[in-house]
């Protein structure tokens, strides 16, 4: 039988080993290559509301992927074109990261496209525009993602309007690219549903006043309005619309899902309508909505580390992205290393052959409608929101 003094040096022993195992596990770690993911959002700018929800949500992110340590890197782009740009060339030739997950808003994310194609760096935008994806030609090859396109919530907008005898319909919008896409389906789909287009207007993120632009479109006298713009500054339209005392529709685009445009609009956005993700109103969805359950669990997740009621669709794309890349990179583990250019084009495949994949906003098949589709959703993934004393509420069709 040991004694005293021989039971201590004998745990003495047994506690250095696991010390030594422990540290080596450590060191082993710390020296496996980590998986780099790289965030370009707008963080400041007139495009803030969309990008801190996307930015709050990275903290859920899976802290290790195909048994790799990740590290994030979070960038402001501070919504300028020119920003975005110079950030994702830092990201690719300074920090080599694997992957990228943004910009915020369509324009930015227009101008990443070369710079992503040249450093052969797959990256999942947040933008809603459907010409950062399409067509996939040598540079779309690198991008992909995850909010519902212009052209689906157009066509719900659309549809939501023929249905309460819209016939005649005016558009104000941003000027700039998002602007442009986006009224370029809402006239298309609105001729499918017999509905004219009777005015066209702009105005730029900065502007402070529409008085000009709301003053043809009141003249031009239509059924709705669609307010083709993103974050905050989609205020303004309406804010004037109601002021002149317009009492017809409007409609907002997707890039209005967060809670800062409703505080900002106040009872002036009150039984306006927008196309928005499930994710807005996954409790109030039915039970079989296929985005329903996942929408639900992002939610809890996420206000269990931000305020209750906080949620909003920008952090929905943004852990749609991580849980992409979640998926996909224990696929590209088998091809390189990462850090590797081999390890990048695998992870790139792998995005694009996505398969049954469900996400908060729905299911992902790729391709789904065609050859080269890189964002996978169909028509499930979106639903026509009201909006009532600062609360989205779900519109059956």
């Amino acid at each position: 039988m040991q004694s005293g003094s021989g039971w201590r040096t004998a745990f003495r022993q047994l506690a250095a080993g696991v010390l030594i195992t422990l540290s080596l596990s450590t060191a082993a770690w710390a020296q496996t290559p980590h998986v780099k993911i790289g965030l370009v959002l707008s963080l400041t700018g007139p495009a803030t509301s969309l990008g801190i929800p996307a930015r709050d949500t990275v903290a859920l992110l899976p802290k290790e992927m195909g048994g790799r340590p990740v590290d994030y890197i979070i960038l402001d782009d501070p919504s300028d074109t020119t920003q975005a740009v110079q950030t994702t060339k830092k990201l690719i030739s300074e920090d080599h990261v694997d992957a990228i997950i943004g910009s915020s808003i369509t324009p930015n994310s227009l101008a990443m496209i070369d710079v992503v194609a040249d450093g052969q760096t797959p990256m999942i935008l947040l933008a809603s525009s459907s010409k950062i994806i399409e067509p996939v030609d040598a540079k779309r090859h690198w991008v992909f993602k995850t909010p519902q396109t212009d052209a689906m919530m157009t066509s719900a907008i659309a549809e939501h309007a023929s249905n309460h005898g819209v016939k005649t319909m005016a558009f104000i919008g941003q000027a700039d690219a998002l602007g442009e896409t986006f009224y370029a389906e809402v006239a298309k789909f609105a001729q499918l549903h017999h509905i004219t287009m009777v005015a066209n207007e702009r105005f730029n993120r900065t502007d402070t006043s529409v008085t000009g632009q709301v003053l043809k479109i009141l003249a031009a006298k239509p059924d709705a309005v669609v307010v083709g713009v993103a974050g905050t500054p989609a205020a303004l339209p309406p804010k004037m619309l109601r002021e002149r005392g317009y009492k017809g529709a409007i409609y907002h685009n997707h890039g209005t899902g967060n809670r800062d445009f409703l505080r900002v609009c106040g009872a002036d956005c009150n039984g306006t309508f927008l196309p928005a993700s499930p994710v807005l109103v996954a409790s109030q969805l039915p039970d079989d909505h296929s985005a329903k359950h996942l929408a639900l669990e992002y939610i809890k997740l996420y206000e269990s580390k931000c305020d209750a009621g906080t949620v909003s669709a920008f952090g929905s794309y943004a852990w749609d992205a991580g849980m992409l890349l979640n998926r996909s990179v224990p696929i590209a583990l088998k091809t390189g290393a990462p850090g590797t250019p081999e390890f990048r084009g695998a992870l790139r495949d792998a995005l694009e052959n996505t398969k049954n994949f469900a996400d908060s906003n729905g299911l992902v098949n790729k391709p789904n409608t065609t050859p080269n589709d890189h964002i996978g959703l169909d028509q499930r993934a979106r639903v026509i929101a009201e909006i009532e004393n600062g609360k989205w509420i779900y519109q059956p069709r």
